[in-house]
C-alpha cells in the first residue's frame, strides 16, 4: 500500500511537471513592453480670414517592443488620430522596424523608421518642447515635405548602419555615425523611382551633454502621373525630382537645461501640390510647384528650468524660406511653460507671434498670434 501511495505521488509530479513545462510562456514574449502616450490640445489661430480656436487630439500612440535573442530589438507602433485622408489615415503603422544590436560601434536596422536627419527630428513630440518641430524640419525630414510627399512623420523605408566608438577613460563616446538607404517615399508607401535615398549624419561629443552634428541627404521624390513641359506639350510617366539637403546641427543639455540650434538647407525643386490623398488628383498631378528649387531654415531654443526637472520656461526663434530669398519668408518667435506633474504627465503652454511675408498683400496680414496649450501623458 506504502509503495503503491509513493508511485502515485511520483507520477503525479511528474505529471504536474510536464504541465508546468507546456504552459511555460516562451522567453521572448517575457521582453515584450507595451508603451503609449497621447497628447490633448486646444490650440487658436489668429491667421487673417481663417482664424480659428478648437480642441484637438494632436498624437496618440500604442507601441510594443521587445527582444529576441538578447542581441535584436524590434518595435511596432501605431498612430490613432492624424487626418483621415488615404495616407494620413488613423490609424496608421508609423514604425515597424528590428535592429541587432550586438555591437555599441556597429549596430543595423530594418523596417520603417525616423530619417537620420537632423537632432530635431528624433525627438520624442513630447520631450521637444514646442507645439511641433521647427519649420524646417517640417518641411525638409519628411513630416510634411516640401517636396509634396504625404505627411511621414519623419520617417521611411529602409536599412540603415549606427554607432558609437572613442570612448573617454570614463566610458563616454566620442563619436556618433548613421547613415540609411531608403526609398525616399514616406511611410507605408513603395519605391516610386526605383531610386534611393541616402541619408546619414556624424556627430561628436566633446564635453558632457553637447552634441555637434553634421548632415547629408542625397536622392529623389517622384510620382507616377501626368505633367506639361516647357514647350506646352502632355508627359505622362513617372517624374522624379531629385532632392539634396544638409543641416548643421549643435546642442547642448546639462542640468535640466536644453539650448539646440539647426541650419538645414535644401536644393530640388516640389511638385505643385501635396500628396495626402491617393485617390485625389494630386496623387498623379506631376506639375512643378512656383517656389523652385531653393530653400533654407534655422531655428534656435532655449529650455531653462525655474524648478529643476518640474517646471520650464522656454524660446524658440524659427525661420524658414520655401523658395530662394526672403519674399515668402515665414518668421515665428515661441514663449512658453511646461509644469511635470510626473515624469509621465505634463501641461505646456506656448504663445507664438508670427511674421509670414507670403501673406503680404491688400488683403493680407504678415503679423498674428497663436497660442497653444497641451496636456500630455505616457505611460
Amino acid at each position: 500500500m506504502r509503495k503503491t501511495i509513493i508511485l502515485s505521488a511520483m507520477m503525479l509530479c511528474s505529471l504536474l511537471g510536464k504541465a508546468q513545462e507546456a504552459q511555460e510562456v516562451p522567453k521572448w514574449i517575457n521582453n515584450v513592453k507595451l508603451s503609449g502616450f497621447g497628447i490633448a490640445q486646444y490650440q487658436y489661430n489668429g491667421m487673417n480670414n481663417n482664424k480659428s480656436n478648437s480642441f484637438n487630439l494632436r498624437l496618440g500612440r500604442l507601441a510594443l517592443d521587445g527582444r529576441i535573442l538578447n542581441d535584436w530589438a524590434w518595435k511596432a507602433q501605431l498612430q490613432f488620430n492624424g487626418n483621415t485622408s488615404t495616407l494620413g489615415a488613423s490609424p496608421r503603422l508609423v514604425d515597424l522596424f528590428i535592429e541587432w544590436q550586438k555591437y555599441d560601434f556597429f549596430r543595423i536596422k530594418a523596417g520603417q523608421f525616423k530619417n537620420p536627419f537632423t537632432f530635431d527630428n528624433p525627438i520624442h513630440p513630447i520631450d521637444q518642447g514646442f507645439m511641433s518641430v521647427a519649420q524646417s524640419v517640417l518641411k525638409l525630414a519628411s513630416f510634411s515635405d516640401r517636396a509634396g510627399a504625404h505627411p511621414s512623420n519623419g520617417r521611411d523605408i529602409g536599412v540603415q548602419i549606427q554607432g558609437d566608438f572613442l570612448k573617454t577613460n570614463a566610458g563616454r563616446n566620442l563619436v556618433h555615425y548613421q547613415v540609411g538607404v531608403f526609398n525616399g517615399q514616406g511611410i507605408n508607401v513603395k519605391d516610386a523611382d526605383q531610386q534611393k535615398n541616402i541619408i546619414g549624419g556624424v556627430w561628436i561629443m566633446p564635453v558632457e551633454g553637447m552634441r555637434l552634428g553634421w548632415f547629408g541627404w542625397t536622392g529623389s521624390y517622384a510620382r507616377k502621373g501626368s505633367w506639361i513641359d516647357d514647350a506646352g506639350a502632355t508627359i505622362n510617366g513617372v517624374r522624379s525630382l531629385q532632392q539634396r539637403r544638409y543641416a548643421v546641427s549643435a546642442e547642448y543639455k546639462v542640468k535640466d537645461w536644453t539650448i539646440r540650434s539647426e541650419y538645414v538647407h535644401s536644393t530640388g525643386y516640389a511638385f505643385a501640390k501635396s500628396l495626402s490623398n491617393t485617390d485625389a488628383a494630386a496623387a498623379t498631378d506631376c506639375n512643378l510647384s512656383a517656389d523652385g528649387d531653393k530653400a533654407q531654415g534655422v531655428y534656435a531654443l532655449v529650455i531653462a528650468p525655474i524648478i529643476p526637472n518640474k517646471l520650464h520656461a522656454k524660446a524658440r526663434y524659427d525661420m524658414y524660406q520655401p523658395s530662394d530669398g526672403a519674399a515668402k519668408q515665414r518668421t515665428q518667435y515661441d514663449i512658453g511653460l511646461d509644469y511635470e506633474f510626473t515624469k509621465n504627465l505634463a501641461l505646456s503652454g506656448i504663445y507664438s507671434h508670427v511674421h509670414d511675408r507670403s501673406m503680404n498683400g491688400p488683403n493680407g496680414k504678415p503679423n498674428y498670434s497663436m497660442f497653444d496649450l497641451e496636456l500630455s501623458f505616457r505611460f
